[in-house]
């Protein structure tokens, strides 16, 4: 949303939870409007998509913990597909043709090749992935049918925090590893737990590839521009390229804030992959995707910038 206002877009967002602070004091916050609503909420969906008449819809919402889709697929089915064809259908009744989903790396599910590419089969192995990968065939039928173009963006590990300082990464409950990891030297958690050290991998951790969060945004505003300049649809991998542990993660936090986290180890959570890296080439060739924080120091400086700035709390 910061790149979206930086660019001068204007934009309505539609969220159960309030603006981030950041972008209430952002200056071009005249731009931004605001409606408190849930996917799930159809007559206020098409209520908005009335009044504002939008050109194009950048889909964000979703449920995303791999091992809480294992326990409580109902919640994700729900979410992640349901309020996401409630969201589509909508945006037929009102003319609105261009469609940016927030997709995810685990639509692939155990890759065959390193790094993946987007022309990799797509198998996912738990229903977070399953979840977003429906809906991506969907949105293929939705252009065959109606003619929506669309672009599916899959991430691979978002991390970071903006590099001003303002907008940062948290939740509640926290489930992602950086955050998760940068609580310890903050003293919200004791430890950090590791899930499987016998991962066919050097130290036996899962391997991730992690994208800043800058990145990300900026990939997404070049997707919107693309669809509005004419493009068709198609799905793009977001990733540097870089597979990085699960320990490196830890030993580089620790490198970062200059303190020890206590590690403890744990069983494999069910619907893990091993190793999950992006070749985002595609990307970088087609819409002239160049991202500007590429490595893994980086990232966590960031966010260990915001996190120890604003005590890792959500707000």
């Amino acid at each position: 949303m910061r790149e979206l206002l930086d660019q001068d877009y204007s934009a309505v967002v539609l969220d159960r939870n309030k603006l981030p602070e950041g972008l209430r004091k952002h200056p071009r916050s005249g731009n931004l409007s605001e409606v408190r609503a849930d996917l799930l909420d159809a007559a206020t969906l098409h209520v908005t998509l009335r009044k504002y008449e939008p050109k194009a819809v950048v889909h964000l919402a979703g449920d995303i913990s791999v091992g809480e889709s294992v326990e409580n697929p109902a919640k994700y089915y729900n979410n992640n597909l349901g309020n996401g064809i409630n969201l589509l259908n909508a945006m037929m009744a009102h003319g609105v043709k261009y469609f940016v989903f927030s997709s995810t790396a685990a639509v692939y599910g155990v890759p065959h090749t390193i790094p993946i590419p987007e022309e990799h089969q797509t198998d996912p192995i738990n229903p977070y992935g399953r979840t977003k990968c429906m809906l991506e065939r969907i949105l293929g039928d939705y252009d065959s049918a109606y003619g929506m173009r669309s672009i599916s963006l899959r991430y691979f590990n978002a991390a970071g925090a903006d590099p001003s300082g303002e907008l940062g990464e948290a939740h509640d409950p926290e489930t992602h590893l950086v955050p998760l990891v940068l609580q310890v030297p903050l003293g919200r958690r004791e430890r950090v737990e590791v899930f499987g050290t016998d991962y066919p991998t050097a130290d036996g951790t899962c391997v991730r590839d992690y994208i800043h969060v800058t990145d990300l945004s900026a990939a997404h505003v070049l997707a919107l521009e693309a669809l509005l300049g004419g493009c068709r649809s198609d799905a793009f991998n977001l990733g540097n390229g870089q597979g990085h542990s699960v320990m490196e993660v830890i030993h580089t936090a620790e490198k970062v804030t200059g303190r020890a986290i206590k590690v403890v180890n744990s069983p494999r959570r069910a619907g893990d992959t091993s190793v999950l890296v992006a070749s985002s080439r595609r990307i970088v060739e087609r819409l002239g995707w160049k991202p500007k924080y590429g490595d893994l120091d980086t990232i966590i400086r960031t966010a260990w910038a915001w996190h120890s700035k604003n005590g890792g709390v959500v707000g």
